[in-house]
């Protein structure tokens, strides 16, 4: 059930088709660019095949994208959307992140400790309510009025479900209107394939969001419910065959976050402060965890995971901040804004000036609230466990409608898995990052202020630390258990030195986040929607709203590109891929793609390339031809494409995928599971 219309302000939104001239946009799924793909493809999908699309797509609430490949609960995503389930399953005896890991038997197929699959089941336009409950207020006042009603529509939503039910109420166009999304949860969900990370991550960080690239760059996992694997019609099937040159592919998925409404001073902000000060934190950060996986074989082992997701992360921001230091991009939107200033009216003010002078606000206050609430300061497993626990107790003695966002009961199902989870938590790992974030908090923030001196007291930051993990027990889920449903009171009572700190510094931290939610949040929400009252007259439905980790479809077709006069081909093969291997890190192939590469065919296509416009969260999306096959799975753009943030260039910007044939081949011939090749590609 999709909404097809929306009234805001008068002015009323058809959600029917987009008018876009290029493949720019992630669309909802209630208004994709049918005349787009109409008059360029010949291609327009009935409501059929868009509600079979939506229902065979899913979440990761780790933060990917996937898709159910099979009538019996199997989902296809990407290696690195698993990676975290797989390091929590491996320990010193199995080492499932580098030996690769294969359900044989359905018996043999294992529970990630944390993992969450959501599957999208309708939208509706709550817009009104919000708008009615939000009308007149600013500040904190509208903060509590929007999260309150957000709060009671999630509630009435979930109902008495909230084991298989999530409800979310989901901004749009900054938050010119509110779509309710409701899920299928899974929680049962167990790791049926993952690849050694030699082959899922080949090439590392140098081939890292370039091309050409030879990336086995895909996972498995399986829903289950009752005990049994998840019984489902709506399912995508392999295409062995790919898609040619040209053809028209799609991509869906749950792209994380875009930036390409906001103003030209919020859009400053980033490039000066947050970008900046984010690279020079995970630069450091890096170092870090390199020099602690150089200790020992475990060591390294324990900071894998960690090590390439703040790598990736590094690449991400250094490619966003090089965009943003391109004038011609603060020239487009200043040009948009005057444009629209000549339409706004006078009861309007002038928005820009608001979101400019909020902007101003953050920057009084952006160290210290990064550094204890963002939690950039205490930098350890222990801490947002704690956090997590103190604020829960508190929070959920409250009613519902007045709880911060995240422990409204809309999320509670989620945050008690995360809290609860049985992943192994490493002390000497946790010493290590807890020690250099609390100095971190130091450098930032100075010696002499209060909360630096209320954290450190006479301590070393590396002393501190090494008393708060030597006398914690919160790695033993039972004592988290314990406080969980123990509430406030045994939360209260707990003498845990974790626990001790997250209290402590609590007051501080609420403090900062209210200050962050009345005087930039608030302002900037209020005067997005009057921005977006002006976008819709101006523009109508030829608007795609950012994205939010919201269920998403873009539109483009198989192409290289040319750079610097060389033509880049739009497939890879696996033969290039023993051409590429070195026998060095990070070009090494592991021993099980050695053993059989004379039975390969050297001609499969490995990887390609598409003009689909993604970002990070499509991570684990399908690639699929009008027919709804699987021809890919997206992992990666390529290095124009950091910028996507901000814009979308059709003549570089490029999504990344593992080709369907490369699957197939991979699981038939290098790890003998036939078994699920077929399960992937029977209709």
């Amino acid at each position: 059930m999709m909404v097809r219309t929306a009234v805001m302000a008068g002015v009323v939104f058809v959600l029917a088709a987009g008018s876009a001239h290029s493949a720019e946009g992630m669309w909802t799924l209630d208004n994709l660019p049918r005349e787009s793909l109409r008059e360029r493809y010949g291609f327009e999908p009935d409501e059929a095949w868009v509600e079979q699309l939506m229902q065979a797509s899913v979440r990761l609430a780790s933060g990917c994208s996937g898709s159910f490949v099979s009538g019996e609960g199997l989902v296809l995503t990407n290696a690195h959307c698993v990676l975290r389930c797989v390091g929590e399953l491996s320990g010193a005896e199995a080492d499932y992140v580098n030996d690769g890991f294969v359900a044989t038997a359905r018996e043999n197929e294992l529970r990630c400790p944390a993992e969450e699959l959501n599957r999208l089941e309708s939208i509706t336009d709550v817009s009104a309510r919000i708008d009615a409950a939000t009308d007149g207020r600013s500040g904190q006042a509208f903060i509590d009025a929007r999260n309150g009603e957000k709060a009671r529509i999630e509630a009435e939503c979930v109902g008495d479900d909230a084991a298989t039910v999530r409800c979310d109420v989901v901004e749009l166009y900054g938050g010119g209107m509110h779509h309710l999304y409701r899920y299928r949860r899974y929680q049962d969900v167990r790791l049926v394939f993952s690849p050694e990370y030699r082959i899922g991550f080949f090439g590392g960080d140098p081939d890292n969001f370039n091309f050409p690239r030879y990336n086995l760059d895909m996972g498995l996992l399986r829903a289950y419910e009752d005990g049994q694997p998840v019984a489902t019609d709506a399912h995508l099937s392999l295409r062995r065959e790919g898609a040619e040159e040209g053809e028209l592919v799609m991509v869906t998925g749950h792209p994380g976050k875009t930036r390409r409404l906001l103003t030209a001073s919020q859009l400053e902000r980033l490039r000066d402060v947050d970008l900046v000060n984010q690279l020079l934190y995970l630069s450091e950060r890096r170092a870090l965890l390199w020099q602690y996986g150089r200790s020992g074989e475990e060591a390294a082992r324990q900071a894998q995971a960690d090590l390439t997701l703040t790598e990736n992360r590094i690449k991400v921001y250094r490619g966003q901040l090089a965009a943003l230091q391109r004038p011609e991009l603060f020239a487009r939107r200043r040009a948009d804004a005057l444009r629209l200033r000549a339409t706004a009216k006078t009861e309007d003010g002038d928005p820009w000036a608001a979101i400019a002078s909020a902007q101003q606000a953050y920057r009084r206050i952006e160290a210290p609230y990064q550094m204890a609430e963002r939690a950039l300061g205490f930098d350890s497993e222990y801490f947002k466990l704690a956090r997590d626990l103190v604020r829960a107790g508190e929070e959920r003695a409250k009613p519902n409608a007045q709880r911060l966002r995240e422990y409204q009961d809309a999320a509670l199902t989620r945050l008690q898995q995360t809290v609860l989870t049985t992943a192994p938590i490493y002390p000497a790992y946790e010493e290590t990052r807890l020690a250099w974030s609390l100095s971190k908090l130091r450098e930032r923030l100075g010696p002499d202020d209060p909360l630096v001196k209320l954290v450190l007291g006479r301590e070393s930051p590396e002393a501190l630390a090494a008393k708060l993990v030597a006398g914690t027990e919160l790695g033993d889920v039972d004592v988290r258990r314990k406080l969980w449903d123990g509430g406030f009171e045994a939360v209260s009572a707990s003498t845990d030195p974790f626990i001790q700190l997250a209290r402590a510094v609590d007051s501080v931290s609420r403090d900062l986040r209210q200050r962050y939610e009345t005087q930039v949040e608030a302002v900037e929400n209020k005067q997005a929607a009057v921005i977006a009252r002006l976008r819709f007259a101006a523009f109508g439905d030829a608007l795609y709203p950012d994205a939010t980790f919201s269920l998403r479809l873009s539109y483009g077709e198989v192409r290289g590109w040319e750079e610097n006069g060389r033509k880049i081909e739009p497939f890879t093969r696996i033969g290039g891929l023993f051409s590429r291997a070195t026998g060095a890190e990070p070009f090494a192939l592991p021993p099980s793609w050695r053993k059989v590469e004379s039975t390969l065919d050297m001609e499969t296509p490995f990887n390609f390339v598409t003009t689909n416009d993604i970002i990070g969260g499509n991570s684990g999306s399908p690639v699929i031809n009008r027919n709804r096959e699987v021809v890919g799975v997206a992992f990666d753009t390529n290095i124009h494409a950091l910028g996507g943030a901000f814009g979308y260039d059709e003549t570089l910007n490029r999504c990344v995928a593992v080709h369907s044939a490369a699957m197939l081949e991979s699981l038939e011939k290098v790890y003998g599971a036939g078994t699920l090749a077929r399960e992937m590609t029977a209709n």
